[in-house]
């Protein structure tokens, strides 16, 4: 019951929202189904279900659902006095509020997938709920960045869906692809085609991961959208596409080939952290910066899930943290944009003095994103080298600091020009005509309260992140 509300109740209000045509209706609507996904994902952690053969919960999803139930609301939350500044005709609004109910919906669907072509089906859908969002703003730039997405992302779904047949090529006289039919009989398909399988599918939906080399459609989407949906695309679809090459990750391990599926996600891990160190040190674009942040982060997730039994457990942890705090940096770097009319770094100054609460929020957001304490990346980043170390990897260990020292820099430099410094335009034009609201910074605030909470009063969530580490 409460999988098919998830999974139905957008289309129901889809219909509504097109039938109105209202920017506020919309908005609404979105609040709405992010009240009914927050509640239908309790009720599931508390009392899983399944929902015909092709969806349900387990240890490892609820995780990645709850994430997505609790970030969403944030965020339609936030989106609903950030969509009042966009001028657009009312049929923009009603398809970007649409879109914001699919999208999220599409999330939950690979999400809840207990069935390997049911997640690849959802993961294209969320390709094409996305798209408009990106586009929204409809310069340019935006259009030329859902170009790039669509193709890009079309390439790695084609190469994951590759993947799926050379799976079912190896399966033998089996035809399931339902997660626990694979689980099951992991042992009994030919660990060639496996290998070969997982290369497919991590190159696949690793492009929505947004793991290097193929990550090049992430800086321009999350740059161009609007900051309600930079912050979904960062803080959600990375984590379900993710999830994706999770499952079938597992199906190796199980098949006694966890070697080749360690050695596969450390490799795309440190590149990705390479080439976010690399690139990130030039940006003027702060949402750029932020995008390339992403990537970094996603590289040290896929490096804590290659690492060992300590390193899964740190990989969910960062996998949770980084998706409130990427989510707090992109609703305030929306504010940021709406204050300044400007995403270049070297044109914001004095943004203590010109917005303290937007200020202080981009400062702590950026410590949180940096690892310090008392944010959970201190713990998640910490463990992670720990478990390289009981690996008797001292170089990667030492290749780990290294990049996220170099990238630490970077964006510390950025965010203390842009945080301090001389006002460029008069009080005036700030206090009277750049007025923001309180749902522009609460959503805020309450993610990072939340952060340190799981830090210093870890309770229930330990054990949901302990199930879900036992899960992979």
């Amino acid at each position: 019951m409460m999988i098919a509300m998830i999974l139905l109740t957008p289309f129901i209000l889809s219909i509504l929202i097109f039938m109105r045509k209202s920017e506020k209706f919309g908005g609404v609507c979105n609040l709405f189904y992010a009240i009914v996904l927050l509640i239908a994902s309790l009720r599931l952690y508390l009392k899983p279900e399944s929902f015909t053969h092709f969806f349900g919960t387990d240890q490892v999803n609820i995780l990645f659902l709850l994430i997505l139930a609790v970030l969403y609301l944030g965020v339609s939350f936030y989106n609903t006095e950030y969509i009042k500044h966009k001028k657009a005709s009312a049929y923009s609004h009603a398809l970007y509020a649409i879109n914001f109910l699919l999208f999220p919906a599409s999330m939950a669907g690979v999400i809840l997938s207990t069935h390997l072509g049911m997640l690849w089906v959802f993961v294209e859908a969320t390709t094409l709920t996305s798209a408009y969002l990106i586009y929204f703003n409809q310069s340019g730039s935006s259009l030329e960045a859902t170009w790039k997405y669509i193709f890009i992302c079309s390439v790695g779904i084609a190469l994951a869906f590759v993947g799926i047949i050379i799976l079912s090529m190896g399966l033998g006289n089996s035809d399931s692809l339902f997660f626990d039919d694979l689980y099951k009989n992991a042992k009994l398909i030919n660990p060639f085609w496996l290998k070969l399988s997982l290369s497919f599918i991590l190159v696949g939906f690793g492009t929505k991961v947004g793991f290097a080399p193929v990550h090049a459609w992430l800086p321009d989407a999350h740059s161009e959208s609007p900051s309600p949906v930079s912050a979904l695309l960062s803080g959600t679809l990375l984590n379900a596409a993710l999830l994706g090459v999770i499952r079938v990750s597992k199906i190796l391990k199980l098949a006694g080939l966890e070697w080749y599926v360690n050695n596969l996600l450390l490799l795309m891990g440190f590149l990705s952290l390479f080439i976010c160190a690399v690139f990130i040190i030039r940006i003027e674009n702060y949402k750029r910066m932020l995008a390339y942040s992403s990537i970094e982060n996603m590289g040290i997730i896929a490096i804590g899930l290659g690492s060992g039994e300590l390193g899964i457990f740190a990989a969910m942890l960062h996998l949770t943290a980084h998706s409130f705090i990427k989510a707090s940096l992109f609703l305030t770097s929306g504010n940021i944009v709406h204050r300044y009319g400007t995403k270049n770094i070297s044109e914001v100054r004095g943004l203590l003095n010109t917005d303290k609460m937007t200020g202080w929020l981009w400062i702590l957001s950026f410590i949180a994103i940096a690892g310090m304490p008392p944010f959970p990346l201190f713990l998640s980043e910490f463990f992670i080298a720990k478990s390289l170390l009981s690996n008797g990897s001292v170089f990667y260990t030492v290749l780990f600091f290294l990049f996220l020292t170099i990238i630490l820099a970077a964006m510390g430099r950025s965010v203390l020009r842009m945080s301090f410094g001389d006002i460029p335009f008069t009080d005036v034009q700030v206090s009277e005509q750049k007025k923001l609201s309180i749902p522009e910074y609460l959503p805020q605030l309450i993610f990072l309260l939340m952060l340190i909470i799981m830090s210093v009063l870890p309770g229930g969530f330990l054990k949901l992140l302990e199930h879900a580490a036992m899960g992979l």
